[in-house]
């Protein structure tokens, strides 16, 4: 490395990562604060609302990627953990027919998002936030008193553990090492990001562009339709118009705090890493220095423009950091 392009190899490290810087500062801030962050017991409480979070951020993440939303994914997780309540109402049921039951559930949803979207063309968030409110409305028909009282057997989903670390959790890492892989690794993967970039050149090029939003639409809903089965396993119960409620914009803002463009084509699973690591730190923290409840509201809308003005920032740095190297490169040859 020369001394020319050092300054600029560290600002696109600090471009690339400067959320891990701030959630650093953040747990050693309160950490001080309080004396109580790094307890085993709020770690694992963390970990818990962050994999939750995960796993229903991963395909939102790659949905963005391709340069599409999902806004439905809320009320989608309150219809799969209505679903599952349906089949375990009373501890009665199967807790592995539940879980499938509600997994397909969320990709039904998933696969209406993606016809509208997909093959009529309709606009992603248009239609996404139609299904956003259809969701929950089904949700609530079909179950509108809450159910409770599923059983010891489905309530290990939600709180049981491995290893001492929550059966979530270890759901979690694995879905983010898989998608890892998949985007990093795969053609399937690079595509994803061709179809982001610019949708026209990628068809040109033979990608599929149909076929592959139309697949993450409906894994989409199916996660969400799994993250619902664990919050109904955590809490016991399932009361159709609470949960899920405005968990849309959480998936969103740790998406677009994690690196994740808004425009397309750029963005990581290790920045969606952060950006859930991030949210749920912050969420934590306010918890510990006795905030109030609506100055938490307030703290997570404040997050939500943050990280859609980080991710235009970012976007514009990292173009103006490709310009300034193929520069370099050109005066070179």
């Amino acid at each position: 490395m020369t001394q020319r392009n050092l300054p600029a190899a560290i600002l696109e490290g600090i471009v690339r990562t400067p959320l891990l810087i701030v959630l650093v500062v953040l747990v050693i801030g309160v950490q001080l604060a309080t004396d109580s962050f790094f307890g085993w017991t709020n770690i694992r409480g963390i970990l818990q609302d962050s994999a939750i979070i995960a796993i229903v951020a991963v395909p939102v993440a790659m949905l963005l990627i391709a340069g599409y939303i999902d806004l439905s994914v809320g009320s989608t997780l309150a219809l799969g953990g209505v679903v599952a309540s349906l089949v375990m109402d009373r501890g009665a049921g199967n807790p592995a027919l539940a879980v499938l039951l509600a997994v397909l559930a969320g990709a039904a949803v998933g696969l209406v998002n993606a016809v509208v979207v997909v093959v009529l063309g309709l606009n992603s968030f248009i239609t996404t936030l139609g299904t956003l409110t259809a969701v929950r409305g089904v949700a609530q028909l079909v179950s509108p008193t809450p159910r409770n009282n599923f059983g010891d057997a489905f309530g290990l989903l939600g709180l049981g553990t491995v290893g001492g670390i929550p059966i979530s959790v270890w759901i979690a890492v694995l879905l983010l090492i898989a998608a890892a892989v998949f985007l990093a690794l795969t053609p399937a993967g690079r595509h994803v990001y061709a179809i982001g970039v610019n949708r026209e050149a990628a068809y040109l090029s033979g990608v599929r562009v149909r076929m592959l939003p139309f697949w993450l639409f409906a894994l989409s809903g199916g996660m969400a339709g799994f993250a619902g089965t664990i919050v109904v396993a955590r809490l016991n119960s399932a009361p159709a118009g609470q949960i899920g409620a405005g968990f849309e914009l959480v998936v969103l803002t740790a998406v677009l705090l994690g690196g994740v463009a808004l425009t397309g084509g750029e963005g990581g699973i290790f920045g969606v890493v952060v950006g859930v690591l991030f949210y749920g730190a912050l969420n934590n923290s306010l918890v510990l220095l006795g905030v109030t409840t609506f100055w938490q509201a307030v703290a997570s809308g404040v997050a939500l423009v943050a990280a859609i003005g980080l991710s235009a920032l970012t976007h514009v740095l990292r173009v103006r950091l490709a310009s300034a190297r193929a520069r370099r490169l050109a005066a070179a040859a």
